[in-house]
């Protein structure tokens, strides 16, 4: 199959692009413009050290041993002691397609021509995600400042034929084999090391934003589902259409409600079930279901600013020092751009969000078990005692609710000075938004849990849904079969959650 092609210039990485990089379904090359930018700052490490100047991260150590100078002579091997000393990493392994998505973003950010390293080190990233060659990666290590330390040490110790590497074959990951034999299959010399390329590899927000990057795109998916899912709940409940009229959100204009709002009410046009019971007694539903865009439309809201600033993270430059020359002048400068504060703050909301989403899934989830709501059996059992139903779907959507619950405690308000007080505020932004990715394979399982509760319920009514609600429930029919009688679930309702991690729902409904 042919790769699409992307062109790294350091402005114009997407996060879909970042996605299909883990996926291997994008092939990179790096653009004319970022090699002039790069072999420009390169240079400038040149003069620099031509002259004799002592800058920081050039000829200096590193955090507090900043102070120290360091001869000429001695520069290659201060960038491979760093790389070394660096990749202490521990716990479970970052997956290999994670740590591709991580790789691309940090050639990315060196294209912008602002860290001093030659092309070279970039072409050999390029390569070896091209080549699907994936260093081991294990995944805490980081304090989101003062970049990606540890994990990114563990990716340049690949880079320089040390450590060990996955390498994919087609979509098969092979066992782990040394990072030297890997290159070497490939066809691809180990880079050498020099002068500042080692902490231009490490020192930036790469594996934050390859974390938050699945997060951003599963949420995608899953606020549409769980908008999708609230629509068939109402029709479950022969709940009112009502609080999705336009008028009502137009007279609270926040977009991303509005946005909800007219998603749901889409979805359950042309339904047979509203039109049998217009004049029913019932004159308010519960919030769980009439306040489904007031709830889910400020995670739309939060979506869409997240990410605004990942797309601009993602084409930063997020190293330091940054070098700046216009030919004439070398300016090296110290700053923080590799702080993940932003990162982490829109990880946390994410994870906060992911909790608020299952928690009004869960609820109405509650209510189609309820034969007071629905006028069935209840918990959809066929024989109400001799069988359970659905009963334990509404409880293991309960235990995801607790698990999300510990999730959503904000980790940026961590704070552990290192580095003999130098660094003394960091975002942990590793820790939030791996945590935050977690949080979204969680709330995936909560909505697949209410679609198949709602999808149940309505194959027990002869009136027709809405258009939307009937695609949607057909489309979850040809997953969860009808149940005709108790049986295990586990596996349904977990390939059904994959199936709205991968937007499968999203495709079915045409969004």
């Amino acid at each position: 199959m042919r790769k699409r092609i992307v062109s790294l210039n350091g402005s114009s990485l997407t996060i879909k692009d970042v996605i299909d990089a883990g996926e291997g379904s994008v092939a990179f090359e790096i653009d004319e413009s970022a090699i002039i930018a790069m072999t420009e700052s390169r240079s400038a490490v040149k003069r620099i050290l031509e002259k004799g100047e002592v800058v920081y991260g050039i000829n200096t150590g590193f955090g507090a041993l900043s102070r120290v100078t360091i001869e000429r002579d001695q520069l290659e091997e201060l960038q491979y002691n760093l790389i070394r000393s660096h990749a202490c990493g521990v716990g479970d392994s970052m997956e290999p397609d994670h740590v591709l998505m991580m790789m691309v973003i940090r050639a990315n950010a060196l294209c912008i021509g602002h860290s001093g390293c030659r092309p070279d080190v970039v072409e050999l990233l390029v390569q070896m995600v091209n080549e699907g060659i994936a260093p081991l990666v294990p995944r805490i290590g980081s304090l989101g400042a003062s970049g990606d330390l540890a994990p990114l040490s563990h990716m340049a110790l690949g880079m320089i034929g040390e450590g060990d590497c996955n390498v994919r074959h087609g979509e098969i990951w092979a066992e782990p084999q040394t990072s030297a034999s890997a290159l070497k299959q490939a066809g691809i010399e180990p880079l050498v090391l020099q002068a500042k390329e080692g902490l231009s590899l490490i020192n930036g927000t790469s594996q934050m934003c390859a974390y938050l990057s699945i997060c951003m795109t599963n949420m995608d998916h899953l606020v549409f589902a769980a908008d999708a899912s609230a629509a068939c709940s109402v029709e479950a409940i022969f709940g009112s259409h009502t609080p999705f009229d336009s008028r009502v959100h137009n007279a609270r204009p926040q977009r991303g409600q509005s946005i909800s709002a007219a998603r749901i009410s889409s979805l359950l046009m042309g339904s047979d079930i509203n039109e049998s019971h217009i004049d029913c007694e019932r004159v308010q539903d519960a919030y769980s279901f009439r306040c489904a865009p007031q709830v889910h439309g400020p995670v739309i809201d939060l979506l869409a600013e997240s990410r605004r600033m990942l797309e601009v993270e993602i084409n930063s430059a997020t190293d330091n020092p940054l070098i700046f020359t216009d030919g004439s002048k070398d300016d090296v400068i110290s700053g923080g751009n590799f702080h993940g504060q932003n990162l982490s703050l829109a990880a946390d909301a994410l994870a906060l969000s992911c909790h608020e989403l299952a928690s009004i899934s869960e609820r109405r989830i509650n209510h189609v078990m309820d034969p007071q709501w629905t006028g069935q059996n209840a918990f959809l059992a066929n024989i109400e005692g001799l069988e359970s139903g659905l009963m334990i779907v509404q409880y293991v959507a309960a235990a995801l609710i607790s698990e999300l619950h510990l999730l959503s405690n904000p980790v940026s308000i961590s704070n552990v000075p290192v580095s003999l007080g130098k660094e003394d505020h960091v975002s942990m932004g590793a820790t939030s938004t791996f945590r935050s990715m977690q949080s979204t394979m969680l709330l995936a399982q909560v909505i697949a849990n209410e679609l198949i509760c709602s999808s149940e319920a309505l194959r027990r009514t002869d009136l027709d849904a809405g258009l939307g609600v009937r695609t949607t429930t057909e489309w979850v029919s040809s997953q969860v079969p009808a149940l005709t009688s108790d049986r295990a679930m586990s596996e349904e309702c977990m390939n059904l959650a994959r199936a709205l991690l991968s937007g499968r729902l999203s495709e079915a409904l045409g969004e």
